[in-house]
């Protein structure tokens, strides 16, 4: 005899069961097969191997022979029963199995579609009933002030037309309790509610309060001998809370920033001769009104070692290891640095490998003598593995074209992997401005020689819809509009139009700009602009120029390149002041200028954007006679090196900054060259004089001249405030020292030489300034003195520039 009815269960969120009315009918039903099979049953089971829970009672039910003469489904509303059939391991035609109906029942289940699956037996037919879970029809949330619904919706796993499950919404509720610990703010409460809107379908509602943020009340350090808590304060981003740090998150408690305070400290100590040292612990306790964090970090310095012994071994050819050791940064007997000594590694691959050797290691194996307390470092350089570029991967660019950022890359698939040519690559997409981050990094490739590189960036806006006003002492208050793109479309185009208007200048320009030409090495663009400007308080007249000029130019190397410029324009002087010297008034009127001219770069560099090392050096020539009323040959010549000092202060901000340049201007035939071409010296390449103010001057009228020989030096010391880093502000410590001189004589009607002062001495200008990026815009402020000049020369000890975009 054998039941007519048996059920197989499983409900979503507990393990297999069944119902009180199902174990009695069970329960029958092994009673009748037990007595219609006695021994045979017993004897079965004794010689199978175990089974789970499910599978005996999955046997009990399902006499042996049995075969399935039909699948029936039931209860589903949305899903099709050919989906469901799909996961099933059992068809028509097969015999009733426990442990294939089990796993049948398992792989419905894990679809994560059903709340309920029951499996139940009516004779040969298997009848298979299933309760779909619900339908997410809308999520929304409520209360939440600090975050906005776009940055909670990409965190959760829910999304509308989905599956609902409890367990999503519980698991999406500590996503967005995760989400604001991560703001500090670890008092905030988050609950799902769940509204059922019919046809199966709910509306998911979060119920967010998002709390107050949890402060840094105090941060303590136990175990620190050599450096004051003070000191350590200024090493890690966290901070106590304080009033000025309204506009800050430093004082904002977050675990990961304690995490990241660890390792500043870590390599602070390290980079100070502590190779030992150990943070053992960060502990945070919150207050018992849950309104600030206390940190303590405990500490184990150890002791202080300096460097001994250097030596350099190389077992590659054509490496010359004197030659290598001009790239450490340090000697023997100075206190053991870390980060030089890494740094060292990097500058001797960089060398090697720029000399064509691509598969070089270097490393720093070092001795430690704890009794002398001295470190020994050998630098031993090998031959590193060799490596080939399979693919390059360019991810993150929803608007850039691949082709403008596979461009900028040094190297190409096939290539050799080489760090150096990566590094590049890297400062080369940097500088195009049109990233927030750029970050090239090998993966394994298809095969063990063979590397995948990825490079990925994250795009910044780089269209500019401009309104902006401000102040300036060169040309005083300003107003400005501009539309600009500096990637049109995603070609890496520069296009746009600006104007602004001031006290003493208005201008506006059209510029479009090509970097590479045609899809070849070529730079090109062109300008088309009208300038004006006020210089009644420098010499008593005014000055318009307004023309266009056409750039092509091209790079003979990575470092090397020359642009080539045509410009015409015609030029005017009018609003000439009675008392303006007779420099000014034989130039008077208006002149047509057809100019080529020429200039070659070579730029070695770390970046264009507030480069930290390297040098550059530009030599410029303008011939100004193809035509128009001016005849002239201009050379100028400019440098500036640019030496880190990170090696002693720890922090890459401190440089030394040295320029310098040189200008000469001859006229060319019979002609005399006008005020309007001539070198001007003050401002901004002579700090402490007023724009114009030193050189030649008119000895009637006091008029500045301008010359036809310039040179200029500065000396600038750039590091870092003592303020906190997100207030965006840095100094500069500064020496200009600057020559104008040369003007062509001039005689009156009557045949008197004009009388003027055109001394060569050098003028010198010192001071210091600081640069603060603020809200409004950048703010640069400037305090010079002139500690040599002449009585005629014109000062200006205090400068500034301040303007925004709203």
């Amino acid at each position: 005899m054998t039941a007519k009815v048996a059920f197989v269960s499983r409900s979503s969120g507990e393990s297999f069961g069944l119902s009180r009315t199902r174990v009695a009918l069970i329960a029958s039903a092994v009673l009748l097969t037990i007595a219609a099979f006695g021994a045979t049953v017993t004897q079965s089971f004794a010689q199978t191997a175990p089974q789970t829970r499910d599978q005996r009672l999955l046997a009990a039910v399902v006499a042996p022979g049995g075969t399935i003469a039909g699948i029936r489904i039931e209860g589903n509303q949305r899903i099709e029963e050919s989906t469901i059939r799909s996961y099933m391991l059992v068809q028509p035609g097969d015999r009733f199995d426990s442990d294939r109906l089990d796993r049948s029942l398992k792989s419905i289940f894990a679809t994560g579609l059903f709340k309920d699956v029951t499996l139940r037996r009516e004779g040969g037919l298997l009848v298979v009933r299933v309760v779909e879970n619900q339908i997410v029809n809308r999520i929304a949330f409520e209360g939440n002030q600090k975050l906005p619904d776009d940055a909670l919706r990409p965190e959760l796993q829910l999304r509308s037309r989905g599956i609902f499950t409890p367990a999503l919404a519980q698991s999406d509720r500590q996503r967005i309790l995760d989400l604001y610990a991560r703001k500090g703010r670890f008092g905030t409460t988050v609950t799902p509610k769940i509204i059922d809107v019919g046809q199966n379908r709910v509306d998911v509602v979060f119920e967010v309060n998002d709390g107050e943020s949890s402060l840094i009340g105090r941060i303590a350090f136990v175990g620190n001998k050599a450096y004051s808590e003070g000191s350590l304060r200024d090493v890690i981003v966290s901070r106590e809370q304080a009033f000025w740090r309204l506009l800050s998150t430093s004082d904002v408690y977050d675990p990961d920033k304690v995490n990241f305070d660890r390792e500043l400290l870590r390599r602070f100590y390290i980079g100070k001769g502590y190779a030992d040292f150990e943070v053992i612990s960060a502990n945070t306790e919150l207050a018992p009104d849950r309104s600030a964090f206390f940190v303590t970090f405990t500490l184990s310095e150890g002791p202080r070692y300096r460097v001994g012994k250097i030596d350099i071994t190389s077992t590659l050819k054509g490496v010359e290891v004197e030659a290598l050791r001009k790239e450490i940064e340090f000697d023997s007997g100075d206190w053991y640095d870390a980060d030089a000594i890494e740094r060292t590694t990097q500058n001797m691959t960089t060398a090697i490998q720029n000399r064509g050797l691509a598969f070089v290691k270097v490393q720093a194996k070092v001795q430690r003598n704890i009794e002398k307390q001295e470190i020994g470092l050998t630098f031993e350089v090998t031959e590193g593995p060799r490596v080939y570029i399979d693919r390059i991967d360019v991810v993150g660019n929803l608007r850039t074209y691949d082709s403008v950022i596979r461009r900028e890359m040094r190297f190409a698939e096939g290539d050799a992997f080489n760090a150096a040519l990566i590094r590049r690559s890297k400062t080369r997409l940097t500088d195009l401005d049109f990233f927030n981050s750029v970050n090239i990094t090998p993966q394994p490739g298809s095969a063990p020689d063979r590397a995948t590189v990825r490079a990925e960036v994250d795009e910044k806006s780089t269209g500019e819809l401009s309104f902006g006003g401000g102040y300036s002492t060169d040309i005083g208050a300003l107003a400005t509009a501009g539309i600009r793109e500096r990637n049109l479309i995603g070609t890496g185009i520069d296009a746009g139009i600006s104007t602004v208007i001031a006290q003493k200048e208005s201008q506006i320009n059209l510029s479009v700009t090509d970097p590479y030409f045609l899809g070849t090495n070529l730079v090109a663009g062109f300008d088309l602009f009208r300038i004006q400007n006020n210089l009644q308080s420098i010499a008593l007249y005014n000055q318009r120029r307004t023309g266009g000029s056409v750039r092509v130019g091209y790079e003979f190397t990575e470092h090397l390149r020359q642009v080539w410029t045509y410009t015409a324009e015609q030029r005017s002087i009018y609003s000439v002041g009675a008392g303006a010297t007779l420099y000014v008034k034989d130039a008077a009127g208006t002149s047509v200028l057809s100019q080529i001219g020429q200039s070659i770069t070579l730029d070695y560099r770390d970046g264009k954007i507030d480069p930290k090392s390297g040098y550059v050096l530009r030599l410029g020539t303008d011939f100004a006679g193809l035509g128009g009323t001016t005849n002239f040959l201009r050379n100028k010549i400019d440098a500036a090196y640019y030496y880190p000092l990170e090696r002693y202060f720890g922090n890459r901000d401190w440089v030394v900054a040295l320029q310098a340049g040189f200008g000469y201007l001859k006229p060319l035939g019979n002609a005399r060259e006008k005020i309007i071409d001539r070198f001007f010296l003050g401002g901004d390449n002579l700090r402490g004089f007023a724009v114009g103010g030193a050189g030649p001057h008119d000895t009637t009228q006091g008029n500045s001249l301008g010359g036809r020989m310039i040179w200029t030096q500065t000396t600038e010391l750039r590091f870092p405030l003592p303020v906190s880093q997100d207030l965006g502000i840095t100094g500069r410590i500064f020496a200009d020292i600057g020559s104008l001189s040369q003007v062509s004589a001039l005689y009156n009607s009557a045949g008197v030489l004009v009388p003027i002062v055109d001394n060569a001495s050098p003028r010198v200008g010192v001071g210091f300034g600081i640069s603060w990026k603020t809200p409004f815009g950048l703010l640069n402020i400037d305090l010079g003195y002139p500690i040599v000049r002449k009585k005629y020369d014109q000062t200006q000890q205090f400068r500034f520039g301040f303007g925004t975009r709203f």
